[in-house]
């Protein structure tokens, strides 16, 4: 610890830069790095090299080596490349690896090298050839941008949304531009391009030229230019030496270095963290590493070998063929800790638990100091966040262990910062390992997001490591576990070397019933791998039908996939997978695996009939159901006949197949309906009123109501209609025509079979007392009192009912009395009930 500012080195009066190493890297590289195009993902992603690719003497079997390795150069995965010349790699925000062609395809591969998918850049680049290319990142996603040998500029801002862009034409260009860089303003993606002394802007529509304020007349030409991580800021390098560094809005000048060396750099990137004043830019040539900043001095290192600078957002990978370094801004905290003969209550309080743990009385001293000033909080707060932007365990450890010690004599501090510190290093220490390999710091990793890290463990297949974090840092079981054994379970399936029965097995005792894995997920997976039989092993343990029937069907097992929504008892599905059946299979064949299936087939016949009317009749003939045919029939008649000639030959139709069904009452009622429409189409004809499709009682009321009695007598006998009914017809309609006289002479035409009763009911309906009069007197004895009542000879319905000696009879008429009018028919009743009650 005495030692610990030996590696900082000063930026003026404002900043330190350290430089310390991440790695010693395990590759073992034979070839330069100048030899290879090299590619490295940010977030302490990994590194992709293509070897070979840039050699111009190749033998005619040499093909270029794909290879992928962790930040600490474990390999992940290598291919031989077998595609077209490669002129660029780049990392898409996912970590999937973006090979940019000369013909304008990008091929994209994942961290082990298995392919993906591509794209292409369009026709113009197809012909004039990619000459350089550069992968960005913005809010819309990973982006690819591409100067084509014609000196024209197309992009993308989303390879998963692609949308390709031609930017405009820079006058007058006649040559590849000496230096350019892929900027985004206001969202909007923009392109800064140099050609010698000048410098153009190109947006969606124009191109323009700009020149970055305070820049010396004497500057030179532009050899290198490198935009900031978050895209704020420019820096642009000279012939002369001179870097300039400003705003990437070109509207602000932040500084000036001019430095000795005046060959173009290999890499020039920003060194910069959040909320730092300092603002530095990292230039390397092949043995010299130079940061500038706001002051007029600078820092130099002298490299060994040939060595690749990785931007990050707090600083700046460094690796080469043997070490894999960081270099940082010293964060606030750590410097008012660490600086020396620093008396800032962070120091104080280490110095305190050093002290502490020696035994010393200075421990105590040093606790007053602090105390006195009220800044203990204070120094256990730096305490912590240092202890975050710290590398090495054990100073981790020492900054902790300070800060534990000194909330010890507080009685409001708040656990939460220290316990979050102490699990956030726990995680980064863990996946810093060298076999890990993800030299995440603290910054990145609260940029990054705990869900982020988990996917990119996952898509290195480092499963328990994230199962353990998972757990350690007590996730939501949706959130973590299960989405990572679900990743688990996709990429078992793909394994070859075991059978479908044991990779089942093992999948299902693994994942069990653990809340948010689906299996239908992975049994999709296992088919699009080819495994269709293990992808029906993994569907017979997912509990939802709505998931497996989709896809069984997909997968072509028809079969089982009816059997599965049938079991599930929802109809919505059975429909689904009947109606995929109807449309794979030929006719017969789907009539015939409906016959095996009575629910499906039930189901089916009811969409038939409100959809497919000639479909359930084919049903209907195969299964020689010959009562629901005739039924079919009759229906077909109504609904879809609109002439007479139709609707009979279709019920005639209907005829036939019920008394093929046996069903004699329906083919009798059948052939009536036909000699009722025959008839009711002739009196149509003959008295030109409507009668077709009134039913057989409204027809003969309407005749009757017409005065045609000879036609309605005629239906009479033809239908046999009962002689009840006929008589309820006919005085029905012959009272609301009011022929009273027809009426009469009825009633006299034979004897009544309804009595007498229901005629003086009608006249009395249609207000007709008088008549109503004729009838009463006819009744039977028993009706008489009724009748009696209903024409209001309420006296003679009591002489009745005394007669009768009938006492319900009796109370009846006396419910009709009323006090002022019926007062001597009342004292009658109640003088014939007392006789009663004597005898």
């Amino acid at each position: 610890m005495a030692c610990y500012t030996a590696n900082w080195d000063p930026l003026g009066e404002e900043a330190f830069y350290r430089k310390f190493e991440l790695y010693s890297m395990a590759w073992n590289l034979k070839e330069d790095l100048r030899d290879c195009l090299v590619a490295a993902a940010p977030y302490g992603g990994p590194i992709a090299l293509l070897k070979n690719n840039l050699r111009k003497e190749k033998s005619p079997g040499s093909r270029p080596l794909l290879e992928i390795y962790s930040a600490s150069g474990v390999p992940l995965a290598s291919v031989l490349w077998k595609s077209g010349q490669v002129v660029q790699l780049g990392w898409t925000a996912s970590e999937d690896l973006l090979c940019i062609q000369e013909d304008g395809t990008v091929l994209i591969y994942n961290l082990f090298c298995e392919f993906k998918r591509h794209f292409s850049m369009g026709n113009e680049v197809l012909q004039n050839h990619v000459r350089e290319a550069k992968v960005f990142h913005t809010e819309y996603g990973t982006g690819v941008a591409i100067l084509t040998g014609a000196h024209r500029f197309s992009l993308t801002t989303n390879i998963d949304n692609l949308k390709l862009r031609r930017m405009p034409e820079v006058p007058g260009l006649q040559k590849l531009p000496s230096c350019w860089a892929v900027l985004s303003q206001d969202r909007v993606t923009i392109i800064l391009l140099a050609v010698g002394q000048d410098l153009y802007l190109l947006d969606n529509t124009s191109c323009s030229v700009v020149t970055p304020p305070g820049i010396s007349p004497h500057a030179g030409a532009y050899v290198q230019m490198a935009v900031s991580f978050n895209y704020c800021h420019l820096a642009l390098f000279t012939d002369t030496g001179s870097i300039w560094m400003g705003t990437s809005s070109l509207k602000e000048k932040l500084g000036e270095f001019s430095c000795d060396f005046r060959a173009p750099p290999r890499q020039m990137v920003w060194c910069t963290r959040p909320r730092s004043k300092q603002r530095a830019v990292v230039v390397a040539w092949d043995r010299r590493l130079l940061v500038a900043g706001n002051s007029k001095e600078c820092i130099q290192f002298v490299l060994d070998e040939d060595s690749y600078l990785v931007p990050e957002l707090d600083g700046v990978r460094i690796f080469s063929r043997t070490t894999h370094e960081f270099l940082h801004e010293i964060p606030e905290a750590s410097e008012e800790i660490f600086k020396i003969a620093s008396m800032a209550p962070g120091a104080l309080l280490l110095e305190a638990q050093r002290e502490y743990e020696k035994e010393s009385q200075k421990a105590d001293e040093y606790l007053r100091e602090i105390k006195d000033q009220n800044l203990l909080s204070e120094a256990a707060r730096q305490c912590i966040e240092a202890a975050g932007y710290e590398h090495e365990p054990e100073t981790q450890k020492s900054l902790l262990r300070a800060a534990s010690f000194g909330k010890c004599f507080l009685d409001k501090f708040s656990p939460e910062s220290f316990v979050r510190t102490c699990r956030d290093l726990r995680v980064l220490n863990a996946i810093r390992d060298y076999q890990i390999g993800i030299p995440l710091t603290f910054a990145q990793y609260k940029q990054l997001t705990i869900e982020v890290l988990l996917d990119r463990l996952v898509l290195r297949r480092l499963y328990p490591l994230a199962i353990k974090i998972c757990e350690y840092l007590r996730l939501s079981e949706f959130q973590g576990v299960s989405r990572i054994l679900a990743h688990w379970a996709c990429y078992k399936v793909q394994q070859k070397d075991k059978s479908d029965e044991e990779v089942a097995h093992a999948v299902n005792q693994k994942l069990g019933d653990t809340p948010g894995i689906s299996y239908s997920e992975i049994a999709a997976r296992a088919y699009d791998c080819g495994r269709t039989e293990l992808a029906i092993k993994l569907l017979e343990y997912e509990p939802r039908s709505g998931e497996q029937v989709p896809l069984l069907l997909k997968m072509k097992k028809s079969q089982l996939a009816l059997n599965k929504a049938i079991e599930s008892g929802d109809t919505d599905l059975v429909y689904t997978v009947v109606l995929h059946l109807k449309n794979e299979l030929n006719r017969g064949t789907f009539f015939m695996t409906l016959q095996k299936q009575p629910v499906a087939l039930s189901l089916y016949r009811q969409f038939c009939k409100h959809q497919e009317l000639e479909t359930l009749k084919d049903l209907y003939n195969q299964d020689d159901d010959h009562q629901e045919l005739g039924n079919f029939h009759v229906h077909s008649s109504y609904s879809s006949e609109k002439r007479i000639e139709g609707r009979v030959a279709a019920l005639q139709n209907a005829v036939d197949e019920y008394y093929k069904a046996k069903n004699e009452f329906a083919a009798k009622a059948t052939e009536d309906q036909i000699k009722l429409l025959r008839m009711q189409r002739r009196l149509q004809d003959d008295l030109d009123k409507p009668y077709v499709d009134y039913s057989l009682h409204d027809t003969v009321y309407g005749l009757i109501l017409d005065g045609n009695h000879k036609r309605a007598e005629q239906l009479y006998r033809e239908f046999r209609i009962p002689d009840k009914r006929f008589w309820w017809l006919k005085i029905g309609a012959l009272a609301e025509r009011e022929d009273w006289e027809e009426m009469e002479k009825f009633s006299k035409s034979k004897k009544s079979p309804i009595g007498y009763l229901p005629f003086v009911e009608i006249c009395m309906k249609h207000h007709n007392r008088h008549e109503a009069k004729k009838y009463a007197a006819r009744v039977t004895p028993e009706q008489r009192v009724k009748a009696h009542i209903l024409v209001g000879e309420l006296d003679q319905a009591a002489d009745a009912a005394i007669e009768h000696k009938n006492e319900n009879e009796m109370n009846l008429v006396l419910s009709k009395c009323t006090a002022a009018t019926d007062s001597s028919v009342g004292e009658k009743i109640n003088r014939a009930k007392a006789q009663i009650l004597k005898k």
